[in-house]
């Protein structure tokens, strides 16, 4: 199955790239590699040569009712001219998690309509699985003037939406927490539980732990999110509980041809409401 874009004939790369492909493409001027880890010392440790590094923090709101919440425009225009965005640049995540972080910073692309970038699979890790060279040495971005807009609001989904479309045979939502979450025994939120119909695969069953955490083979992933219910025919919306895990389990849909969309309220947001059904 590709993995490129719709418009892959503009892209450098496609949408999941392997440490190989990357490494022969690190000269290109258009590329900007950007690498959002959990831990700030993984970085410093050592990175994929050129990348800049990314506080993760800075992809959230960080305050209101829901701090997960996308950050407003004005911030996202600071953040991305900070980090030197153009609209020719070519964008490559990763993280030292096996990718929510640095889907996060995609989907965030997404939403924006910067649809030039490119996820490395497996991070850091499979970086350094392939014996691939590593930097200890911090690159500073070179600023530009970006203006981000939400121009792909489509990336997105809100509660309301969700609210609306329960029960809808063509909609089907995607909770990528752990099973614990799921069933309600687990979570720090007023109300506890699920989405009523939405499935769950753990974002973790995604990644493939046998290949330093690349996103798994792509015919099993559809086979099995199609026996849940999940068809790439069907819109789809995924949610965890801050839209970090559930934006890796995007990316995967959107590498696997799923009409997906994020909910960046997700349980932060369901859990803690008095006007959403939940189910246990």
């Amino acid at each position: 199955m590709s993995t490129e874009h719709p418009s892959s004939e503009s892209n450098l790369l496609p949408l999941i790239v392997e440490p190989e492909q990357l490494q022969s493409h690190l000269d290109q001027p258009a590329l900007l590699i950007i690498d959002v880890p959990v831990n700030p010392d993984n970085y410093r440790q050592g990175h994929v040569p050129g990348a800049v590094y990314l506080d993760f923090r800075y992809l959230m709101r960080g305050e209101g009712p829901v701090p997960n919440d996308v950050p407003d425009v004005g911030f996202l225009s600071q953040l991305f001219s900070a980090l030197g965005l153009t609209r020719d640049t070519h964008v490559v995540a990763y993280d030292d998690e096996g990718g929510g972080w640095a889907a996060r910073l995609l989907w965030t692309l997404e939403l924006i309509g910067h649809t030039r970038y490119s996820y490395l699979n497996g991070g850091i890790h499979a970086w350094r699985d392939a014996g691939m060279p590593e930097s200890t040495e911090q690159t500073r971005p070179s600023p530009s003037e970006y203006h981000a807009q939400i121009l792909n609001p489509q990336a997105l989904i809100t509660c309301d939406e969700i609210k609306a479309k329960l029960g809808d045979k063509q909609f089907a939502v995607w909770d990528a927490r752990s099973k614990g979450e799921y069933d309600g025994e687990q979570g720090n939120n007023k109300h506890l539980g699920h989405i009523p119909g939405a499935v769950n695969m753990d974002w973790l069953n995604a990644m493939d732990r046998t290949r330093a955490l690349r996103i798994r083979d792509y015919a099993e992933l559809i086979t099995e999110l199609g026996a849940m219910g999940l068809t790439p025919d069907m819109e789809v919306a995924t949610h965890c509980q801050s839209h970090h895990r559930s934006s890796f389990t995007w990316l995967v849909g959107k590498a696997l041809g799923f009409n997906i969309r994020g909910y960046a309220g997700s349980w932060g947001e369901w859990g803690n409401r008095d006007d959403t059904p939940i189910e246990k």
